[in-house]
């Protein structure tokens, strides 16, 4: 009897594979999926539209929709400030292209890692004024870090990675992929990784030696040294480091409205935020001092007030990735190109070294700054018509919520109330809308930072005018699960235009009542609007109800809260520089200046 035994099988050469073949379109998806984004903000249309039919089947990729684009592009940048991540936008072309303009020149100015993905016409039709063509390479080219243009759907990938690493390297900021339509529906093969060539982009993250030993000099020669804090040291993730150089150093730290919680509010060493509205011990620190060590900073015109009378008797050391800045509006004694993090960590050894044999002394220098301190504490006055004061309510939010909450600001009064009331003790804890000053940032920055934060509370602390110019994302907040708290400041005005018309203008209030408060007809009733949307709406007009409005709110995870807060219109911004005139005439409160000793 024969066992018949299976016939062995010839051995064959291995099929040779090749490359995947994907459109273009789905290239895009699949590039961001290797990437490791997760989470995109958009509003599909025509010339995006191959994008959007791939992207229904990602399981990696959790697209938000918006009810307008500027939300997507403001919730990219909330995503990304509150997380140090790459926020992501998406959009069609033309107008919905333009409606991100804002939040991507917003990004530019603030320095956030965004991408925006736009849809173009048929590179056929570019140039011919096609239906919803719009030229968003050119249009955004002065608020980008690059704009891409993509006719070919095999460049797709390597476009997209190139994106990303501009976008969150160096100077972080906003880059733009426009792809046409035909590139997106072209069937290409998808080669991974792919090849990113940026000839030229080489950001210099650490700093050179000598200029390093240079500062740390003069920092140990100082009678007067004060460090100047910006967002940038919040980019860098430096908190920790600048925490040790400020301990080391014993010298104050200002932190700009960019940098709230870079250092934090609690430690000895803080006198608060320059600038405008600035602490009195802050702004006078600046003028007064005989080194400014700026870290991140920029010398924005909202900090040195008149340039050419800032600071007088001061010396510069100048930190700051981006080479541009250095010297563009004061000129640096020393120059430091580097990373905020690198320079700071090799500047807190080299000045260790620098006093090592004669340790500095600065006790006089504190002797006057704690005076100012104790004579210009931070506060305000009671209302004078019976409505809440405006500073209690935010101050309250921030202290039933503590320092692990977020708060996104809109801008004006309210923003500059929130970045004075609220104590912040971390990092990327504050966002706001610092170098552009865009109304109606709050709600959608709140929306992505709940997206990339979920288990954190964010507030979005708005004003009556800029909540009326993006609260259409309440219908996304509440659709997709997003449980935002919105405060609004509600002196049923334009706040801080109406402070300027106060102050500058005789009281002539031109055109910016907005008629949602107390005494008026409320348009819109904001607790309505809130419930229409499917939001919890909450009124409070007396002192007594805000504990217990807060308290709801942060109970309340099923759905957005809105509460309005029912504010004096009365109530202003102290302390105060007027624009043009140099920082030595702030006033503390209305008439109220301190006395210098050279007046």
């Amino acid at each position: 009897m024969t066992t018949e035994h299976p016939p062995v099988p010839t051995p064959t050469a291995p099929v040779a594979r090749g490359p995947e073949m994907l459109t273009g379109a789905a290239s895009v998806v699949r590039t961001l999926e290797l990437l490791g984004i997760t989470d995109v903000f958009g509003l599909p249309g025509g010339a995006i539209l191959p994008v959007y039919d791939p992207l229904m089947d990602s399981t990696k990729l959790r697209h938000i929709l918006v009810r307008h684009e500027q939300g997507a592009g403001h919730a990219a940048e909330g995503y990304a400030s509150s997380s140090g991540k790459l926020g992501v936008c998406i959009a069609t072309s033309g107008p919905g292209a333009t409606n991100l303009v804002t939040a991507i020149a917003d990004a530019h100015m603030d320095s956030v890692p965004i991408l925006a993905i736009t849809g173009q016409v048929f590179s056929t039709l570019m140039g011919t004024d096609a239906f919803q063509e719009a030229d968003i390479v050119g249009i955004t080219m002065p608020v980008t870090k690059h704009s891409f243009l993509v006719k070919d759907a095999r460049e797709i990938p390597a476009t997209i990675a190139a994106a990303m690493h501009i976008a969150s390297t160096g100077r972080p900021g906003p880059v733009l992929v426009d792809i046409t339509k035909d590139a997106q529906q072209d069937t290409v093969p998808f080669i991974w990784p792919p090849k990113v060539d940026l000839p030229g982009y080489r950001p210099v993250t650490k700093a050179h030696g000598k200029q390093i030993n240079a500062a740390a000099q003069l920092l140990a020669e100082s009678k007067k040294p004060v460090l100047y804090v910006g967002g940038g040291v919040i980019r860098a993730r430096a908190s920790e480091e600048l925490l040790t150089l400020a301990e080391a150093t014993g010298a104050p730290v200002v932190t700009t409205l960019m940098a709230r919680g870079a250092f934090p509010d609690s430690h000895s060493q803080q006198l608060g935020m320059p600038g405008m509205h600035g602490t009195v011990p802050a702004v006078l620190a600046l003028q007064e001092a005989d080194l400014i060590v700026s870290l991140g900073a920029r010398f924005d015109d909202r900090v040195t007030g008149k340039a050419a009378l800032f600071a007088p008797n001061a010396k510069v050391v100048h930190v700051d990735v981006d080479p541009a800045e250095i010297s563009k509006i004061r000129v640096a004694d020393v120059p430091i190109v580097g990373d905020a993090r690198d320079v700071i960590v090799d500047l807190t050894s080299a000045y260790a070294e620098a006093v090592r044999d004669a340790p500095a002394d600065i006790k006089d220098w504190w002797d006057y700054l704690d005076g100012l301190r104790a004579e210009f504490p931070l506060g305000f006055a009671p209302t004078t018509d019976g409505a809440l004061a405006p500073q209690y309510v935010i101050q309250r939010i921030g202290e039933i919520t503590g320092p692990e909450g977020v708060y996104a600001a809109g801008v004006g009064q309210h923003q500059m109330w929130a970045a004075q009331f609220i104590k912040y003790e971390r990092p990327n804890a504050w966002l706001n809308s610092g170098g552009a000053g865009t109304m109606g940032y709050a709600v959608p920055a709140a929306m992505g930072a709940k997206v990339a934060q979920p288990d954190r509370d964010v507030w979005a602390i708005d004003g009556d005018g800029c909540f009326q110019m993006t609260n259409q994302e309440l219908a996304t907040c509440t659709i997709n699960n997003i449980p935002i708290k919105v405060a609004i400041i509600n002196n049923s005005s334009l706040g801080m235009v109406r402070q300027w018309q106060t102050l500058f203008y005789e009281g002539r209030y031109s055109n910016t009542d907005l008629n949602t408060g107390a005494d008026t007809i409320r348009i819109p009733d904001f607790v309505k609007l809130a419930e229409a949307y499917g939001a919890l709406g909450i009124r409070v007009t007396k002192e007594e109800e805000v504990d217990a409005a807060i308290k709801l709110a942060l109970e309340t995870n099923d759905r957005p809260v809105v509460i309005d807060f029912v504010v004096s219109r009365d109530s202003m911004v102290w302390p105060m520089v007027p624009q043009g005139v140099s920082n030595n005439y702030i006033q503390y409160a209305k008439d109220h200046s301190p006395e210098f000793e050279d007046e």
